[in-house]
């Protein structure tokens, strides 16, 4: 396989500015829209800042400066051989909000990339005003689910296959990534990802050492069960945040079940909102963008010394 160059793939051109933020020990890349109060977006697996493209102008026109993140291991970000643990990657959102200049952003994920925003907002409260968590579920309650719930054990059967060193990434990265395409059409429902935006996250998968280093987020979550960190870390998520959050979920998710979501409110502190959109499966921010920036920018507007 012929390596991708980050820069040849990555970087697609905007109305949107690229640049690059040293924080927390590593370089990251960010597309930039607006001015205003800082809302920063995070990507799931297996996407990357491209994810956001449709969100940046729209966000931007509401009056906030929104960053599309590419996080640890993915994209034009640094690619470092450790540091996919969730405090981490948490870490590495406040530190990328201050090295912008800000003292505290609102935060915004999307699948994995959700995972990380409520613990950011449970874990570093002081720089976190506001959350949001779209197609995705509390750490804890996720790992209760995994356990509990054969429907929810069945959704996450395919990260078990992500543990075996080399085979998973040799077989996420043949076929020009083939597989990253067929697991995205996956999760759409019913609709599919036209053909240039499946290719686009198919060649940034085989960006430099993509393949490894967004396996390791799994990893870590599978391998931390049954240990000290792993226990320690469910204990320090064991409360409700106290900010305003936004939950946003398809109802035909095949990765995070909708009960799974659901259940995710006892995490949630008296300014919250669910929201379910029909028909519509996890990879909500391609098949249904314009019904979650709908939701989004009213949510938004809801938060006090924002606008």
């Amino acid at each position: 396989m012929q390596s991708v160059n980050p820069k040849d793939v990555i970087l697609v051109p905007g109305e949107w500015e690229h640049r690059t933020i040293h924080a927390h020990g590593s370089r990251f890349h960010i597309a930039v829209q607006g001015s205003g109060p800082l809302v920063v977006l995070l990507h799931g697996f297996p996407t990357n800042w491209y994810l956001w493209r449709n969100f940046l102008g729209p966000l931007a026109e509401s009056g906030f400066t929104v960053a599309a993140l590419d996080m640890r291991g993915y994209g034009a970000t640094d690619h470092p051989p450790r540091g996919y643990d969730p405090r981490t990657l948490a870490a590495d959102v406040t530190g990328v909000i201050r090295a912008m200049g800000f003292h505290e952003a609102i935060v915004i994920g999307h699948g994995l990339g959700g995972l990380i925003a409520w613990t950011a907002a449970t874990l570093q409260t002081q720089v976190i005003r506001a959350v949001g968590i779209i197609s995705s579920a509390h750490p804890n309650t996720l790992r209760k689910a995994i356990v509990s719930s054969p429907s929810q054990a069945k959704a996450m059967a395919y990260v078990v296959g992500l543990q075996t060193p080399w085979i998973a990434e040799r077989s996420l990265v043949k076929n020009d990534a083939r597989a990253v395409g067929d697991m995205l059409n996956g999760w759409m429902a019913p609709a599919v990802l036209p053909t240039d935006v499946s290719n686009y996250y198919r060649k940034a998968f085989q960006a430099g050492k993509t393949s490894h280093c967004s396996l390791e987020y799994h990893r870590w979550a599978i391998r931390s069960l049954p240990r000290a960190d792993g226990r320690r870390f469910a204990s320090d998520m064991d409360h409700a945040v106290t900010m305003p959050l936004i939950q946003i979920h398809g109802a035909n998710d095949a990765a995070y079940l909708i009960e799974t979501a659901m259940d995710s409110t006892e995490f949630a502190g008296e300014h919250k909102e669910f929201h379910v959109i029909d028909d519509a499966g996890h990879l909500l921010p391609e098949e249904r963008a314009d019904e979650v920036i709908t939701h989004l920018k009213k949510w938004l507007a809801t938060i006090p010394d924002t606008i």
